[in-house]
């Protein structure tokens, strides 16, 4: 946005006739006052990539005339390259004593990198320089443009006739006319300036060698005279930095003669012009992009000034998209282009009739559709926003949308939820009703349907809205529709939570990682540990119902065990013990105390043997039944004192007991040993042992 600024000030400036003036003030500026290296440095960038948009802007030019700027452009590029020698002169011999670097980085590079530091390889390559722009390109171009303007003139009476020709005949009209007249007329100044401007550039060449011969012997004199240098570090000093100057002008002079060349080389036609000075110079964005990559790419050299040419690169760069953006949206729509009917049976296949599943889907049969139309007074879609905005905080990703669709083949009051095309839940609902949920322990009975709430498998009961608050009273937890179908997708959502994290999602969450600890993310994907296995882990702790809202320490202690083992197991359950408080006190609350149930140290050897055997091959069938009724028996005595049932075995056992029992015994919490924080006390209320699975 800063360079559309810019632009649209300097436009501005054009338009009230202060353009000119303010720009020739600028050069003359520059000549009678004295420039710091820094500005030098700007300058020059600047002086560069101005002639490389000139010189990109004739590539992509259409026509000469579509650039009929070129001739002005020529003039003040070559006035500002003669003001920057004049500045950069005076930094020379007054500071080149001080060493390479008193007249700014470029200068510098130039004369020490381009030339190795060797002055009289600088003097070979200047010469070279000059005489290729002197004798080769300018002589050329200057030629073509005698030419073509004399041609030009000379085939201006014939054109004209042509034209009155069209008109009397009733070809084309006045104004028609007018503008190819017009257009004749500008052709031919065009060229004539041409002609003249070619001189430009042979004068700029013819200053550049007097101008470096001047350098040097005031250089010598000045070092050996005022500053007592000896003739060697007065020739390393000033012909090195006079040869940097040179070539710094040179070659914004060398890319100006091309570009003049080309523009003269270019066969005319009879087209549109009319373009203004500034949309003309910046109006093709193919050649800002070009010279943001070319600075962009100088901007890297070692030696060259890396802010002059990469924040140049940026603002060119930048400034290119922006005027795309704004071409693109005030771009006249094309005229709609006449369908042909196709008959259906000629249309192949293609991709697009492969429809992706949803990741979340809510189905519902027709007489539930009201709930879900706002028109109608829905409030599903509010509800189903609420729930996807509470377990985006709880568990800490953003859970998917869900698409919501009616589905005739479903029974009117009827639903069905869906996880990547998949059914995983499906209820009947009362619309007209509410729900009355049997805690466990109700006082009384209320008149209404008997069914069981989907959520949770609960007795429950339809009644009408005018028992609710009978039903309250006597203990019952009564809901509406609305809150039935959203409870029931929302336990549905955290059970299957791992299925919902993918790889997109861990991407967001570690870019959003990156945000505060950069460092972290960069060492720790993908040169630790590839996207695949962080993802694997996450889907682990959210199976085992274990939130990853703090992924800094998740990801700080997979940076620090990736480099002894790659197994997301092994991972998990190290960041696991890292997490090890908020599994506790999301089981316990802030209870100093844990009731737990062991093992018998002989059961838990066993249990060892059969993870080690055959890479962790499983528990003999006899003994997996025995194990599972007895902690079940310990389960359900935990649960019938009010207490939560936890398993604490140690870490090698962990992983396999946890699978065992998350499906059969979902309220049993399997810990090791290294989850307990240190500020917890243990107390054992049950042992499973070995005689009881016997």
């Amino acid at each position: 946005m800063a360079e559309v600024a810019i632009l649209d000030n300097v436009k501005n400036i054009t338009r009230n006739g202060l353009g000119a003036p303010i720009l020739l003030v600028v050069m003359m500026a520059m000549i009678v006052v004295p420039l710091a290296p820094f500005m030098l440095d700007v300058f020059f960038s600047f002086n560069i990539s101005l002639a490389l948009v000139v010189l990109l802007v004739t590539i992509y030019t259409l026509r000469p005339l579509d650039f009929s700027l070129f001739p002005t452009v020529l003039l003040v590029t070559t006035l500002l390259r003669l003001a920057l020698n004049v500045a950069s002169t005076r930094v020379v011999l007054l500071n080149g004593h001080t060493g390479g670097d008193a007249a700014g980085q470029v200068i510098k590079a130039f004369g020490e990198f381009v030339v190795g530091g060797n002055y009289a390889v600088g003097i070979v390559v200047f010469a070279i320089l000059v005489i290729i722009n002197f004798v080769v390109i300018t002589k050329g171009a200057t030629r073509i443009s005698e030419v073509s303007a004399r041609f030009t003139l000379d085939a201006m009476p014939g054109k004209q006739m042509a034209i009155d020709a069209d008109l009397n005949a009733g070809l084309i009209e006045a104004d028609e006319a007018r503008r190819r007249r017009e257009e004749i007329s500008s052709e031919a100044e065009f060229y004539g300036s041409m002609d003249g401007a070619s001189k430009f550039v042979r004068g700029d060449a013819v200053a550049g060698i007097l101008i470096l011969l001047i350098n040097i012997i005031g250089g010598l004199i000045i070092g050996i005279a005022q500053h007592d240098l000896s003739f060697a570090v007065a020739a390393k000093n000033y012909v090195l930095l006079t040869i940097g100057d040179g070539l710094v002008a040179q070659i914004p002079a060398l890319l100006l003669s091309t570009a003049a060349g080309i523009i003269v080389t270019r066969v005319s036609s009879n087209q549109d012009m009319g373009q203004q000075v500034l949309s003309q110079l910046f109006n093709n964005p193919k050649s800002l992009f070009v010279t943001a990559a070319i600075l962009g790419i100088m901007g890297i050299i070692p030696g060259m000034p890396h802010f002059a040419f990469l924040f140049l690169a940026l603002l060119s760069g930048t400034g290119a998209w922006l005027i795309r953006q704004k071409q693109q949206k005030a771009a006249v729509q094309p005229a709609p282009v006449e369908k042909v009917e196709t008959p259906p049976e000629s249309k192949e296949l293609s991709w697009d009739d492969v429809t992706p599943v949803d990741t979340i889907g809510l189905e519902v049969g027709y007489r539930l559709i009201p709930m879900v139309d706002k028109e109608q007074g829905g409030q599903l879609m509010a509800r189903i926003k609420g729930v996807r905005k509470k377990l985006s905080q709880e568990l800490g990703f953003l859970v998917p949308a869900v698409h919501i669709r009616d589905n005739l083949e479903l029974p009117p009051n009827g639903y069905r939820i869906t996880m990547m095309g998949v059914t995983v839940g499906e209820a009947e609902i009362q619309p007209d009703k509410d729900m009355a949920i049997n805690p466990g322990q109700v006082y009384g009975t209320v008149p209404g349907i008997e069914t069981t709430d989907p959520a949770f498998g609960l007795e429950a009961l339809w009644i009408d809205h005018s028992q609710r608050d009978q039903a309250q009273t006597m203990g019952y937890t009564v809901v509406d529709p609305n809150t039935v179908i959203a409870t029931h997708l929302s336990q549905l959502l955290q059970t299957h939570a791992n299925e919902l994290l993918g790889h997109e999602e861990v991407q967001h969450l570690l870019d959003k990682l990156s945000e505060t600890t950069p460092k972290l993310v960069e060492n720790l994907v993908p040169d630790t540990l590839n996207l695949g296995i962080i993802v694997k882990v996450l889907q682990n702790l959210l199976a085992e119902g274990i939130p990853i809202r703090d992924i800094r320490t998740i990801a700080e202690t997979l940076a620090e065990h990736a480099t002894r083992s790659q197994d997301p197991d092994e991972l998990t359950a190290a960041v696991r013990t890292s997490l090890g408080r908020l599994i506790v006190q999301q089981i316990n609350g802030m209870a100093p105390e844990l009731a737990v149930i062991t093992l018998d140290p002989n059961l838990e050897q066993l249990l060892h043997q059969a993870v080690q055997a055959d890479g962790g091959g499983g528990v003999e069938p006899g003994l997996a039944e025995r194990l599972f009724t007895a902690l079940q028996d310990s389960v359900q005595k935990q649960e019938a004192m009010g207490q939560p049932a936890v398993l604490l075995v140690s870490g090698l056992i962990r992983t396999m007991l946890a699978r065992f029992v998350r499906h059969t015994i979902p309220n049993l919490h399997v810990l090791s040993y290294n989850e307990i924080p240190s500020d917890k006390q243990i107390r054992i209320v049950a042992t499973v042992g070995q005689e009881k699975m016997t």
